[in-house]
């Protein structure tokens, strides 16, 4: 398939779809799937206060997160088969009925199960907009319309913490999750509404059992990265088992993937140098930016007093640069077709951006970190979405829901791994000095996050190894 015949199908699917509209009803349900993802972290303590069931409360978090990573993958198929707006629909309306379960639940494994059928709904709402957003729009925009999707993500990841704050202090945490139905209802009924596009698919079969075996892998994989060091020894049975049970299961899935009829992840993908860069990539960029993200507030609150709002508030340096980088550097990029020299600046500045954070101390003065928190956006910003670009323009027209399914889906993966393994080298530093303290805590982020500069390093060799063209476009 030539490069022109991809150009126009990828031009052409918007059809009859009122494209405004579509694009705001996309946006609010991805809004919705990342703010739910870390608006729950700061209404923890009034939720074990009211529920009880305190040693199981870091499940709230973490039953949502396992469900909407292991779903995402699979959605990019299912919409293939029965159209992006009706699977769209569909899993905001499950996200709807699990946020007022979560709201009604009188016990904590209630909230549990509720958060589980949330995440089982959410895994849709990141993947689909990406997928829906491409074909609205013309490839030569796909930079400009991926750059406003990473604005929205780190709007949400940034200010979870501050809305669920502020949200718990004025109405209580049942709120939070309540919040959830006009909005749900909105992105709804404007994607009703508004997006028309055709079946990409036709009626092949869903890959049942593939779908089970990457499932079974990426839980195994998650818990292990979750309990590892903290729950349990990493020498324990429990996770020498997990570590056993992830082994197994990706071995059997790439397995069956070679010889399933309609696979969920086509082996041939995986054919394309671009794509066996850019998702192993993916990982690392998403394991830097979800243990960014949720330590930074917690050196803020600890180093200088800040409350959850004003930690929220102090990392606007962080999120506006993000904003503004992964717009305009889409814009930009989006125009000469050419991503490579982005992705590997981007990738430098973070290695830049890690090093300086890793550095600050109990009187570093918060206008420095604050041009630190900046350089660390202005990395993330030239990354996040170019990457995802990068991946769907080495994909055909028929693979691109698998591919941005993937890609999201190890970006998730790679974000619930950061976190957990930066928790981990949180848990060893406060265990070395022995003190459990918010002081002692401040301390301790920075020798955490020191550990991102080597995490960033491998990226930048990664992204140098990408080809300065691909099959379908040039990058």
């Amino acid at each position: 398939m030539s490069a022109q015949s991809v150009q126009t199908a990828s031009d052409a699917p918007a059809g009859a779809s009122r494209v405004p509209l579509a694009t705001a009803g996309l946006l609010i349900g991805m809004l919705l799937s990342v703010l739910d993802q870390t608006v729950v972290a700061i209404a923890l303590p009034d939720i074990a206060a009211d529920l009880g069931g305190m040693d199981a409360i870091g499940w709230i978090v973490t039953s949502y997160v396992l469900a909407s990573t292991t779903t995402g993958a699979l959605y990019g198929r299912f919409s293939d088969r029965f159209g992006r707006r009706a699977v769209f629909v569909t899993a905001v309306a499950v996200f709807i009925a699990g946020s007022v379960l979560c709201g009604l639940a009188q016990s904590t494994p209630q909230l549990i199960a509720a958060r589980t059928l949330q995440g089982i709904g959410a895994g849709a709402l990141f993947v689909l907009p990406t997928i829906a957003l491409s074909e609205l729009y013309p490839q030569r925009l796909r930079g400009r319309v991926q750059g406003l999707t990473g604005g929205v993500f780190a709007v949400a990841s940034v200010g979870g913490p501050l809305a669920g704050g502020a949200i718990t202090d004025a109405v209580g945490w049942r709120w939070i999750f309540y919040i959830n139905l006009p909005l749900g209802l909105l992105s709804i009924a404007m994607v009703a509404f508004a997006l028309r596009l055709p079946r990409a698919g036709g009626g092949g079969r869903v890959d049942v059992a593939g779908s089970v075996l990457l499932v079974g892998a990426t839980v195994s994989l998650l818990l292990v990265a979750e309990w590892g060091g903290r729950a349990h020894a990493w020498t324990s049975a429990v996770i020498l088992g997990l570590v056993g049970a992830f082994a197994v299961l990706l071995t059997a899935f790439v397995w069956w993937e070679r010889r399933a009829v309609n696979p969920l992840l086509p082996p041939r993908l995986f054919a394309d140098p671009a794509l066996r860069i850019a998702l192993p990539a993916t990982v690392l960029l998403g394991a830097l930016l979800g243990g960014s993200v949720v330590y930074l507030p917690t050196y803020l609150q600890g180093a200088y007093g800040m409350g959850a709002t004003q930690a929220g508030l102090a990392l606007n340096p962080y999120v506006v640069t993000f904003m503004a980088v992964s717009f305009l550097a889409g814009a930009r990029v989006g125009r000469s077709g050419r991503y490579k020299s982005s992705l590997v600046a981007g990738s430098l500045v973070v290695v830049l951006g890690f090093a300086l954070v890793s550095q600050i101390g109990p009187g570093t003065a918060y206008a420095v970190l604050a041009l630190e928190l900046g350089v660390l956006g202005v990395g993330f910003g030239l990354l996040m979405q170019n990457l995802v670009v990068v991946a769907q323009n080495a994909a055909s027209p028929a693979d691109l829901a698998a591919v941005t399914s993937a890609t999201l889906s190890v970006r998730g993966l790679g974000m619930s791994l950061g976190v957990a393994s930066f928790g981990s080298l949180l848990t060893r530093e406060l265990r070395g000095s022995g003190a459990q303290t918010a002081e002692a805590t401040a301390a301790a982020v920075p020798e955490v996050l020191f550990w991102g500069v080597p995490v960033a390093a491998a990226l930048v060799v990664l992204l140098a190894l990408l080809p300065r063209s691909v099959n379908r476009s040039s990058i």
